[in-house]
């Protein structure tokens, strides 16, 4: 986490910013609100501001909003006066923090407002799947898309190539393009001159120059404009960034990673996404199964968010039940992961004995979880399953499925050619023919087990 401290290093204010540090914060520091707009405007970055409550709070969040930089403060001050903080939080703080500092109070609001505890919590043997493929490529320089549905846990996978890449040392900057209207959306990839537009009264940094020499996530890339897709391609290949209104272009050194919960593919067929853009974005393409194809990680995941929450909240962590754990693998969860951390909060709060009771994990309309219908649940899990292989064959050569079937049906027949050749519907020698070719390639092939025939 990246924090920005604003006003003049008191001795408690430079214990606080040492508490920070210890709590894993990249701390930098000015005295002015000035500076403090000037640093972000020139692309210092910063994820949190931490700021002097005597300074004027409300004109370095106008400032700040008038450049298109939104950055979280949270006030602090020496001998708290209740009106002095009262005013910084209507003023836009998000917290206060009095001086001296707890160093533990310091800890918990850098988590709470950053939100930047998003550790990969994997049990499934299908999302490992996705974190062996991302652990391959990590190391690498290629774009990297990651596809899945809302919720799923996109951006934390980003976050985890970004960790494992030989620029985890450096900047990881997120651009959500969905939040983003189309018409600040440039100014904030790519930056601006001063006078490029009214409000612009001083030369702006963008993203992909405060990425530089680290990872830059284009969050919901399909819902990008398409006049502005060109100048995201154009970026993409020459390494090089024009600010509006810029004469001249800015070379970037940033590894891009996109992340889409639609199907890019249609959109080129739509007409709604270039087809050029998603071949530079897609060199890798990391898909991520959503929550209900890895039962595994349900409970793994409430567990998490069970520590988490409780801890936030100065609450006793209980164990989740027996019934709960079953009611929660059963259960569909449509919103994904995001769905079940927000569940796992609301259990948190509403649990009163000594284990999180299944009547306390509740939907977002305060419905409880149903009880699990074994029937139904059998019939889940056999589709899923039936779905995963499926998946499994995207990519393949028929000739690489036709090896797969004979050498499966052959295992199946303890290594009988003749009930192996019947099943197929080919002829022993068709079946003979095959496995001359994969012996030769060094395929193992099923020997005749005891007592079936090789014939």
């Amino acid at each position: 986490m990246r924090l920005l401290v604003v006003g003049k290093l008191n001795g408690q204010l430079s214990n606080a910013v040492k508490m920070a540090m210890t709590a894993g914060a990249k701390v930098s520091h000015v005295e002015t609100i000035e500076a403090a707009t000037h640093a972000l405007r020139a692309g210092q970055g910063a994820d949190l501001l931490l700021v002097d409550y005597d300074l004027d709070i409300a004109g370095l969040i106008a400032a700040n909003e008038g450049e298109r930089i939104r950055v979280p403060v949270v006030a602090c001050g020496v001998d708290p006066d209740a009106q002095k903080a009262g005013d910084a939080i209507r003023a836009g703080a998000k917290e206060f923090i009095p001086l001296p500092p707890d160093a533990e109070m310091i800890a918990a609001v850098l988590a709470a407002v950053s939100d930047d505890e998003k550790p990969m919590v994997v049990r499934d043997p299908g999302m490992q799947g996705v974190i062996s493929l991302a652990d391959q490529v990590a190391p690498s320089e290629a774009s990297i898309l990651i596809t899945g549905e809302s919720g799923s846990g996109k951006e934390v996978i980003a976050r985890y190539v970004h960790q494992k890449s030989r620029r985890a040392s450096r900047p990881f900057i997120s651009v959500n393009c969905a939040a983003i209207p189309e018409n600040l959306l440039e100014s904030e990839l790519f930056g601006h001159e001063k006078g490029a537009f009214t409000g612009a009264v001083a030369r702006r940094i963008g993203k992909f120059e405060e990425a530089n020499g680290g990872t830059l996530l284009l969050d919901e890339i399909s819902e990008m404009d398409a006049r502005l897709q060109a100048k995201l391609l154009r970026a993409i290949q020459e390494r090089e960034i024009d600010r509006v209104g810029g004469a001249k272009p800015v070379k970037v050194d940033i590894r891009i990673l996109a992340t889409s919960n639609r199907d890019l593919a249609q959109a080129v067929k739509d007409g709604t996404f270039r087809e050029d853009l998603l071949y530079r974005l897609n060199v890798v393409n990391l898909r991520l199964p959503p929550l209900r194809e890895r039962p595994g990680d349900v409970v793994a995941l409430a567990e998490f968010f069970i520590r988490k929450y409780a801890k936030a909240n100065g609450m006793l962590e209980r164990p989740l039940s027996a019934e709960a754990k079953r009611r929660l693998a059963a259960h569909r969860w449509p919103g994904n992961v995001r769905e079940l951390e927000n569940a796992m909060h609301r259990a948190v709060l509403l649990a009163t004995g000594p284990e999180i009771e299944e009547g306390a994990i509740r939907l977002p309309d305060g419905q409880p979880l149903a009880a699990p219908d074994p029937a139904a649940r059998a019939a889940q899990t056999a589709a899923d399953a039936a779905e995963a292989v499926t998946r499994t064959f995207v990519g393949q050569t028929v000739a690489d499925m036709e090896q797969r079937l004979i050498i499966d049906t052959l295992s199946h027949c303890l290594g009988n050619r003749t009930h192996a050749a019947n099943i197929l519907g080919i002829s022993i020698r068709t079946l003979r023919n095959k496995l001359k070719e994969y012996t030769e390639a060094g395929v193992p092939v099923p020997a005749p087990q005891m007592g079936a025939s090789a014939a």
